[in-house]
């Protein structure tokens, strides 16, 4: 009987302990209910104050949107398929000591920007800025200018990346089948699927996409690691001295320092799209903090991935006249091969990189669709009113998706003619997104050495950061003198690697090695002053106000 009561004492607390644990969870993911809800409310009262209406979800988290910004980066992976162009122009030593001044140049840049995310977290991001920033008399033609520069740029950047999806699977095809002969519609077929693999995830499964980058933050760590391990282990290593000492200039330049300058602007390259966080702010939870950090964190790990596999591929680079003719148009494939001793095992590692590509290309599908339906809002584009539409049922800029989608496959039409015109036209990657990044962190260094910028206040509830007349930091910003020093130096920075971008990577370049981005910028340029004259002027004013109040 005493036993009988024990047992019935124990069940009954157990139930109770288990009733205990529920209720505690309960109140807990109620809490945790209540938490998001509050950030979402402040970020929205945070955009109020910004002149803009509330219309995209805000799905994104810490974690999410390191996973979204490491890929758009992509700099360990640009590395390994870019790395010929810092080689040539700088050899083994030059490829090292550029990067590290192109890593701390980008923290820089990234630095000040996460500062201008954190005053005014919009997905207008730089041109945005150049209005509040600049001076009455210029700052709207500027906001214009500059958004068009960043449209063009991150629409370039998506054809570009996908690309290089594309000749990445050719080139893994190549190395299963010698025989085959990679076409030029083929890998432009191949480069559709790529675009729509990423149309597929910013669409039908929108709603998963912030769960999605934080699984390819994981992968991206992975692949790293899955390549890096089986490279060095495997592969025979050259000599400290030469990998540390040696500088090359393939591209005949008059001095070593003119060589290693040029060698550099491919490393510039694989630190691009740290700021595609800027322009899913709207859809951030806590944007005025998480965005900074979203831009700033991804550059730190990036960059230490991205030199520790540039140190391994340099210490494993084997017979480099090999991987040069190698056939799949990637040198870094026959430096696998070379290394690993197995084809099937090279092939792995370089299925990696494709994989990490192509979740790269569904992260900067997002961001240059929320660029162009932003500037498509303040009616900076043609057709602005269709382009700004947002999807009710999902809360997404379909048509901006659309419009991102039909012209990367119209661009790839032209890589059937000629492969060069098409990387002529991508090029405005670098020009156009350094462009617009030199303009709005110089007007910020302006404004905080004159002192016109007030300090934070979150109780602030009137209309800031939309002019110069009312301009305050945000809650992320560097403490003086360092403040000032970042942002001088990342100008700098940017003033010398912007002049660079423009030129060949050899002297004396024919018609396919000529480096067409200065034609593509002042085409740009002056479409946009076109545009502007004919028509854009009497419908743009800067960045609509949509509440007054």
């Amino acid at each position: 009987m005493s036993k009988d009561f024990e047992m019935n004492a124990l069940k009954r607390d157990d139930n109770e302990a288990t009733s205990t644990e529920l209720n505690a969870e309960q109140l807990s993911d109620e809490a945790s209910a209540g938490r998001k809800k509050s950030l979402i409310e402040r970020d929205n009262r945070t955009l109020t104050r910004l002149g803009k209406v509330p219309v995209l979800k805000r799905k994104f988290a810490l974690m999410s949107m390191l996973g979204f910004s490491c890929t758009v980066m992509n700099t360990w992976e640009g590395e390994l398929v870019l790395f010929l162009q810092a080689f040539e122009n700088g050899g083994s030593a030059g490829s090292i000591y550029g990067f590290i001044i192109v890593w701390i140049g980008t923290l820089c840049i990234f630095t000040t920007m996460g500062e201008l995310a954190s005053m005014a977290p919009t997905s207008g991001g730089h041109y945005h800025w150049v209005y509040m920033l600049g001076p009455p008399k210029w700052r709207k033609f500027l906001s214009y200018l500059i958004g068009w520069l960043t449209v063009i740029g991150w629409q370039a950047a998506v054809a570009g990346l996908g690309y290089l999806a594309a000749a990445l699977i050719q080139g893994v095809a190549v190395m299963g089948n010698p025989s085959y002969e990679p076409m030029a519609w083929q890998k432009t077929l191949l480069l559709w699927a790529c675009i729509g693999f990423a149309v597929f995830f910013n669409t039908v499964i929108s709603n998963a996409l912030p769960k999605v980058e934080g699984l390819v933050l994981i992968l991206h760590v992975l692949g790293f690691f899955a390549i890096l391990v089986p490279l060095v282990y495997l592969s025979p290593h050259g000599s400290a001295k030469d990998v540390f000492t040696v500088f090359l200039n393939e591209g005949g330049w008059q001095t070593q320092g003119l060589s290693f300058m040029l060698g550099m602007t491919a490393a510039v390259f694989n630190f691009l799209g740290a700021d595609g966080a800027v322009h899913m702010s709207e859809e951030i939870q806590n944007a005025a903090i998480i965005v900074p950090r979203a831009m700033i964190f991804p550059v730190l790990l990036n960059g230490a991935l991205g030199f520790g596999i540039l140190i391994a591929v340099l210490f494993c680079i084997g017979d480099i006249d090999s991987a040069l003719a190698s056939p799949t148009g990637f040198p870094i494939m026959a430096i696998f091969e070379q290394g690993v001793g197995s084809e099937q095992g090279a092939q792995t590692m370089a299925s990696i990189l494709v994989i990490l590509n192509l979740c790269a290309t569904v992260s900067i599908v997002a961001s240059a669709s929320r660029m162009t339906w932003s500037f498509a809002r303040d009616r900076g584009l043609p057709g602005w009113y269709y382009i700004s539409k947002v999807d009710s049922r999902t809360s997404i800029p379909v048509i901006a998706i659309a419009l991102t989608t039909t012209i990367s496959c119209l661009l790839a039409l032209i890589n059937i003619g000629s492969s060069v015109a098409f990387n002529d036209i991508v090029s405005l990657s670098i020009n156009g997104l350094y462009g617009a990044y030199l303009i709005g962190n110089s007007l910020l260094l302006w404004r905080r050495v004159t002192g016109q910028i007030r300090p934070y206040n979150r109780e602030n509830t009137e209309l800031v950061n939309v002019s110069h007349e009312n301009l305050a930091w945000g809650p992320f910003k560097v403490p003086e003198p360092f403040g000032t020093i970042v942002n001088a130096f990342g100008c700098a920075y940017l003033l010398v690697m912007w002049f660079f971008s423009f030129w060949p990577t050899a002297i004396n370049p024919t018609a396919e090695s000529m480096n067409m981005s200065s034609l593509m910028v002042g085409a740009t340029i002056i479409w946009s002053i076109i545009y502007y004259a004919v028509w854009a002027r009497k419908v743009y004013s800067g960045p609509v106000i949509e509440i007054n109040n």
